[in-house]
């Protein structure tokens, strides 16, 4: 390149001085250089953002906008500057030593630039298909991020000063103690990050309750460093990535996978209310579809015991009767196994619990076939709502603390007995 510019100058009657060509071929890189650039941004890159953005394919629209063409256009322009010099430049070693540290530190920039932005290309395209959306990808590209970012900074002080990076290496070990407590967070929440992973304990959109950082909603996003969990009331809470290894967590995954939603509540029975079925409540309560074959069937077994054993029934206190209580057990089971909104496959029963100071608790134990909130709030209500109607039909009463009308009706009963 030398000898012909040399050439050229003294054709056209210019002294050719050292000074002239380099300006000549620094004008040229330049020039070079900015033509390069037109070509690529506003030729080629130009074409591919051309047109509505909302028109544009989702993995087009994804690749324009994290800029991943534009930095690695950027990073080619500098390998051409670096190429470019090293060609035409050998004779001026001082200049051409500027223009390569330049176009290398320049070239490791819009490197590193590039990684990230094809990292959140990645990260963008994986939320859209069902297995990739669950996974903390972005917690693990977080720390491929910080790990090239290190390893590029260390390049680019080489580069500068002139060193081998093996002695920038060499001289972190003194730092070591210094760099675990610069980067502890991002250190725990990678580690944390690939036991999530690995162990598949966490993933984007599961359903989190940690009460001891008030979290109780939605995994929106699994990062280095934090959790953001969209709770049920629209708040967003910020767990430290870390605490999910450390701390327990509730995740409501397996209860959304299994198609059922458990049912876990109790009716207080009042204890002065229970007593044995008179013949009038049985032929009653004989009536319905559901207590008909339990009825028939325990009347049977109590008759046959009694016989065996010889009982006088004239004696409430002996032989075997039907209870009002247990009754009611019977027909709730009975009630649970025919309703529509009830899973038939998993644990269904209703038990009797330890009786205390407000009343005997008789828990329903039982799984929705539906693991929507709204749907199982529903159906939970329509079965509570049913069993508190038909509880009078069997002599029985609930359980309840005396209100402040209950209080007045008492007060006013004693009132007109005194008058």
């Amino acid at each position: 390149m030398r000898e012909y510019l040399q050439q050229l100058l003294r054709q056209l009657g210019i002294d050719a001085t050292p000074l002239i060509i380099l300006s000549i071929i620094l004008v040229a890189i330049i020039l070079l250089s900015v033509f390069i650039h037109l070509f690529l941004h506003h030729i080629i890159l130009g074409n591919l953002k051309k047109g509505d953005p909302a028109k544009h394919k989702i993995w087009r629209r994804i690749l324009i906008e994290h800029s991943l063409f534009d930095r690695l256009s950027f990073t080619f322009q500098g390998v051409l500057v670096y190429i470019i010099s090293s060609l035409w430049l050998p004779f001026e070693p001082e200049v051409l030593d500027i223009i390569l540290t330049g176009a290398n530190v320049w070239i490791l920039v819009y490197g590193l630039l590039s990684l990230f932005s094809f990292l959140d290309t990645l990260l963008s395209l994986s939320q859209l298909t069902n297995v990739a959306s669950h996974l903390p990808l972005r917690g693990i590209f977080q720390s491929i991020k910080l790990i090239a970012s290190v390893f590029i900074g260390i390049l680019i002080i080489s580069i500068l000063i002139g060193k081998s990076p093996t002695l920038l290496l060499s001289g972190l070990g003194a730092m070591t103690a210094v760099l675990m407590l610069v980067f502890k967070d991002p250190i725990l929440g990678l580690v944390a990050g690939i036991q999530l992973s690995a162990n598949n304990m966490l993933m984007i959109g599961d359903w989190l309750e940690m009460p001891k950082y008030g979290a109780d909603g939605a995994v929106l996003d699994i990062g280095l460093t934090t959790v953001k969990v969209r709770n049920w009331d629209n708040t967003v809470t910020t767990i430290p990535t870390y605490a999910l290894i450390s701390d327990s967590f509730k995740n409501w995954r397996s209860m959304s996978e299994s198609g059922g939603r458990r049912i876990k509540r109790s009716i207080k029975i009042d204890a002065t209310s229970v007593n044995f079925l008179s013949e009038q409540q049985q032929r009653q309560l004989h009536s319905s579809q559901l207590l008909k074959p339990y009825i028939d069937s325990k009347v049977e077994e109590l008759d046959k015991y009694n016989r065996q054993h010889h009982v006088d029934l004239s004696v409430l206190l002996n032989g075997r009767r039907l209870t009002n209580l247990g009754t009611l057990r019977a027909y709730i089971c009975e009630y649970l196994k025919v309703h529509p909104g009830i899973h038939k496959k998993m644990t269904m029963m209703v038990r009797q619990m330890e009786s205390g100071s407000d009343g005997i608790p008789l828990e329903i134990y039982a799984f929705t076939n539906t693991v929507v909130w709204v749907e199982y709030e529903g159906i939970q209500s329509d079965i509570f709502d049913h069993i508190f109607s038909i509880i009078p039909l069997f002599g029985l009463r609930l359980h309840q603390t005396p209100t402040g009308s209950d209080m007045r009706a008492m007060v006013n009963s004693i009132s007109e007995q005194v008058h």
